[in-house]
């Protein structure tokens, strides 16, 4: 094999590596973990624990997910839209992808507890046992695991929190509960869109067997409506203030809309517009309450 041939093939290689880090999840994980830290954080803000805060959490969330591919690998195989990852398409070898994986968890978590604070780094291991031990093995085995799933999801602005922080407050789990509630309709319609193909996966979600959507529809219903009190909790908490609150109201009514929408057609079209809406909903209702605090200090 030629040195071009050899060089080309180590990047395809690190390439795929990089690919078993999902990398638009763990940029997510980044940008609403510096949330939490900008919002609790005293001023002058502390810029080098920033860094530490976010170089330790996207370290986590990517061994997170190259665990997560490790374990699903033969149901990845079974389903079109993972089946060319880089696992069960065979361009890297499961044993190759574990070490990878818990390399990363164990530098990550490591990483937090000493050059952050110890209970980030225990917060962020719990983050990731939760998610690698309860939620991806319970995929398989109930629909309850997208509720369960969404613990972990929404730890990241709690870390960013404690790492401003040291502790636990009450706006940490006010953000907790932000993301909490908004990762159920966008999870479910994101379960509605490939529902074909996570039936050929094997996981019993509640998309499943439902197919014309009434009880998927009341769940994202359900959690949107409970999104909109959860989502005001930092004006009552004086972390934002009026600007915020009625911005979060707009925008927490306009998400339950979507929600609303998707209940009177059921169609996968409606279910990719709610997906959109909430990918836009929480960069900016984060954005939003950021600069709302940035404007009153």
């Amino acid at each position: 094999m030629s040195a071009d041939a050899t060089t080309m093939n180590q990047g395809s290689q690190w390439a795929d590596f990089m690919e078993l880090t999902k990398p638009r999840i763990t940029l997510m994980v980044a940008l609403t973990t510096g949330a939490g830290f900008l919002l609790a954080s005293p001023r002058p803000l502390a810029w080098e624990s920033l860094v530490h805060t976010l170089l330790g959490t996207a370290l986590i969330a990517s061994g997170a997910s190259t665990l997560n591919q490790v374990i699903e690998r033969r149901t990845d195989a079974r389903m079109r839209r993972t089946a060319n990852r880089p696992i069960p398409a065979g361009r890297l070898a499961p044993e190759a992808a574990l070490v990878f994986g818990l390399t990363l968890s164990a530098v990550g978590a490591f990483y937090l507890s000493f050059a952050v604070n110890l209970l980030t780094g225990l917060v962020g291991a719990l983050t990731l046992a939760s998610y690698v031990l309860v939620y991806t093995p319970l995929k398989r085995k109930s629909s309850l695991a997208t509720l369960v799933g969404a613990i972990p999801g929404a730890a990241p602005p709690m870390m960013g929190c404690t790492a401003a922080t040291g502790e636990l407050t009450a706006l940490a789990w006010a953000l907790f509960g932000l993301l909490f509630f908004w990762q159920m309709p966008h999870f479910l319609a994101i379960a509605w869109i490939y529902r074909a193909d996570y039936e050929r996966g094997g996981f019993p979600l509640l998309t499943l067997g439902n197919v014309s959507g009434p009880r998927t529809a009341r769940q994202m219903m359900l959690y949107a409506a409970a999104l909109i009190p959860v989502s005001l909790l930092p004006s009552a908490l004086g972390v934002s203030g009026w600007p915020y609150f009625f911005g979060a109201l707009l925008l927490g009514m306009a998400f339950l809309g979507y929600c609303v929408a998707f209940s009177m057609s059921h169609t996968s079209r409606a279910a990719r517009r709610l997906l959109l809406a909430s990918v836009v909903y929480l960069p900016v209702v984060l954005l939003l309450m950021v600069a709302d605090q940035a404007f009153r200090q």
